[in-house]
């Protein structure tokens, strides 16, 4: 019976696992941190040592990952036999190194030792079933579940059976890997490499020839795939993306339209399909299902939607083409036109409320637009790229935000900026959210900005004018009426 169930599948109350490499690794850190025991097969301390890393890079993603508690974690026992390993587990999963001379005997001995009903799966990224079942006792509990890497975060597994895996035992597998999270991907034939290795290794033999004949650098082709067409393979894969791009409403007529292009000896991988009625009617058929509901301009905004997502996620970490995206917006600020006379509450330029405010978590874009106001500041203040390199910058380290009115999508907004006090090495900032052409605050965000140095990433002193500017700034601020919304939340220090 199983310990956990629920509608995306049951958990099992323990696993085993042969081999604690790489993926084998990956697989524990998965299952303990969804609570389930596992024992692991492995003959040396620095497997383990591994494992034990693995697990705690585990456990930092997944804080990243979902603000959700997770469960009690599963215990991780290191056995030195494959039967204490299967013995007592309704899974047991093999990680070897891909060699049918290592797996058979592994998963034969594995087969001995568990129980006749217990799931026998193979992490092989290309070798068929039916190979690995040769030696198996009672072949119809064995199949490949192949995962990616790494195995706790990418929710792929290929489930292929064999020519004696029996179908319960593929429904069973994917309501194990539902159940931790994972995307089982059940095939319909067998055959080598899957699907996902077969299509990775042909971008990956291109590739390989572009280093070897000079056309390109590896950084260069390694920046061509996730500056472009990388970015949209979390939203649509290769089929449906050749669709898209050539906007045709009918998905007959956008395959007819490249197959021509196809035959065309751009790569070394020439060998394509014959177009045939049958193929062209297979694919628009296909492509129509895939589509569903949706019709092309709804899965293009679905599309932008999601690229959004991506793209912003990347501009959190500061990297690929979130960096781009980061340098991007950087050089808009600097193109803004001069803010409002510091005499008075600084004051952003407006902006329309976009539509998805209306669905999703609206909390988190205040900070959003608070930032921008911040950043208008600092460039007012001459806080800009020389003076950041030579120099230093002003980083938040407080923030307290008073949720006061209601917004809504398609309200023109902007953010009134005061200083509260300022000193050689912090600022204090109150900024105000209202609608255009109502002084009402709708939000409002006290902000307390600390000086890092250059170099050092120490507090330190401001520097040059900006130092000037940003205590006449404050004085100027000073004469103004006190905000009735500024509290004592936030002080300078």
């Amino acid at each position: 019976m199983p310990a956990s169930s629920n509608l995306s599948g049951w958990r099992p109350r323990a696993v085993g696992l042969l081999g604690g490499g790489v993926i084998g690794g990956g697989w524990a850190a998965r299952f303990v941190l969804n609570g389930v025991d596992v024992r692991l097969y492995a003959r040396s301390a620095s497997t383990v040592q591994r494992v034990q890393k693995m697990l705690a890079n585990a456990r930092r993603a997944y804080r990243r990952l979902t603000l959700v508690s997770l469960p009690v974690e599963g215990s991780l026992t290191v056995v030195t036999s494959v039967a204490d390993a299967v013995r007592g587990v309704e899974l047991v999963q093999e990680s070897v190194p891909e060699r049918l001379e290592l797996k058979q005997p592994l998963l034969a001995a594995a087969s001995q030792a568990a129980a006749p009903e217990t799931l026998i799966c193979s992490s092989t990224s290309g070798l068929r079933p039916s190979l690995l079942q040769a030696e198996v006792d009672h072949p119809e509990r064995m199949l490949v579940a192949h995962p990616f890497n790494p195995v706790y975060l990418l929710p792929l597994v290929e489930l292929c059976a064999g020519q004696q895996t029996a179908p319960e035992a593929l429904v069973r597998a994917a309501e194990i890997y539902r159940a931790v999270g994972m995307y089982p991907l059940v095939m319909r034939k067998e055959v080598d490499g899957f699907i996902a290795n077969r299509l990775q290794e042909a971008v990956f033999r291109e590739a390989l020839w572009l280093v070897h004949d000079d056309v390109a650098t590896v950084q260069e082709v390694d920046d061509a795939v996730r500056y472009s067409f990388g970015l949209r393979r979390p939203v649509m894969g290769p089929v449906q993306g050749y669709r898209v791009t050539v906007a045709e409403t009918s998905a007959r007529r956008a395959m007819e339209r490249f197959a021509p292009e196809l035959k065309l000896p751009w790569t070394k991988l020439t060998e394509v399909p014959e177009f045939t009625e049958a193929f062209l009617d297979k694919l628009a058929e296909q492509s129509e299902t895939q589509l569903g509901k949706l019709t092309i301009p709804e899965l293009e905004q679905k599309r932008d939607d999601c690229l959004v997502a991506v793209l912003q996620g990347l501009r959190a970490q500061g990297y690929g083409a979130g960096e781009t995206l980061a340098l991007w917006e950087q050089g808009l600020r600097d193109r803004l036109p001069q803010l409002t006379s510091g005499s008075g509450p600084l004051r952003t330029p407006t902006r329309q409320i976009p539509s998805e405010w209306n669905t999703q978590d609206t909390e988190s874009h205040y900070p959003q637009l608070f930032g921008i106001a911040t950043d208008n500041l600092l460039r007012y203040i001459g806080v800009d790229g020389e003076y950041r390199s030579n120099n230093g910058a002003y980083r938040p380290i407080e923030m307290y935000l008073s949720y006061l009115r209601e917004l809504y999508a398609g309200d023109r907004v902007q953010v009134l900026t005061q200083i509260l006090g300022a000193d050689d090495m912090c600022i204090r900032l109150l900024h105000v959210l209202t609608r255009e052409g109502d002084e009402e605050a709708m939000v409002t965000c006290e902000q307390l900005l600390v000086h890092i140095n250059t170099g050092n990433g120490h507090r330190g002193p401001v520097q040059e004018n900006v130092r000037e500017r940003v205590l006449e700034l404050a004085r100027l601020h000073a004469e103004l009426p006190h905000p009735e919304r500024a509290s004592e939340n936030v002080r300078l220090r």
